[in-house]
């Protein structure tokens, strides 16, 4: 049975925003009952030299959407980043995305099956397919954005494990 490019892309990416949603979540959970307040995790970086976990959420959102609308339309263009956003605005912009996301139909992500695009990151041109960008470019970054948000809060000290960031499995039906 061949993957098409909506089976490689929509229900992935969905996977792990619902999983981040759940994370956040979790998060939120968390700090309500320790006593602390999940706000304090919006500037939190793990390394100094490290985007912000803000951005974390942010980027992990424009690469599942916005990837999959470069692929309809041949530009990668999300919105600017919004900087410093409270922690409720964060865990809005995932649940937006998992809406965005289940809005794909297959028969539409299908039809942008070799579509050729170009990116422009600073002084660097690249020449992607739709599969391509989505593959090489938009699920890398996904992931290490969203792995890197469950870093920050793990570092924190919010209780969470492997299966919260893999979320619910694919699993073979019957």
């Amino acid at each position: 049975m061949p993957i098409s490019l909506y089976d490689l892309s929509v229900p992935t990416f969905l996977q792990t925003v619902r999983a981040l949603g759940g994370v956040l979540g979790r998060a939120a959970a968390h700090c309500a009952e320790a006593g602390g307040d999940p706000e304090e995790f919006v500037g939190v970086r793990l390394v100094d030299d490290m985007a912000p976990f803000h951005f974390q959420i942010e980027a992990a959102w424009h690469h599942a959407v916005w990837g999959l609308e470069a692929a309809k339309t041949g530009r990668f263009a999300p919105p600017a980043l919004a900087g410093p956003v409270p922690y409720a605005a964060l865990q809005g912009m995932i649940a937006s995305a998992e809406a965005a996301l289940e809005a794909f139909t297959p028969e539409d992500v299908n039809s942008w099956e070799g579509r050729a695009l170009d990116l422009q990151i600073g002084p660097r041109r690249l020449a992607f397919t739709s599969e391509t960008l989505i593959l090489s470019f938009s699920l890398p970054n996904f992931h290490f954005h969203a792995v890197t948000a469950y870093d920050i809060l793990r570092a924190r000290g919010v209780p969470l494990g492997k299966r919260d960031y893999e979320g619910l499995l694919r699993t073979r039906s019957g």
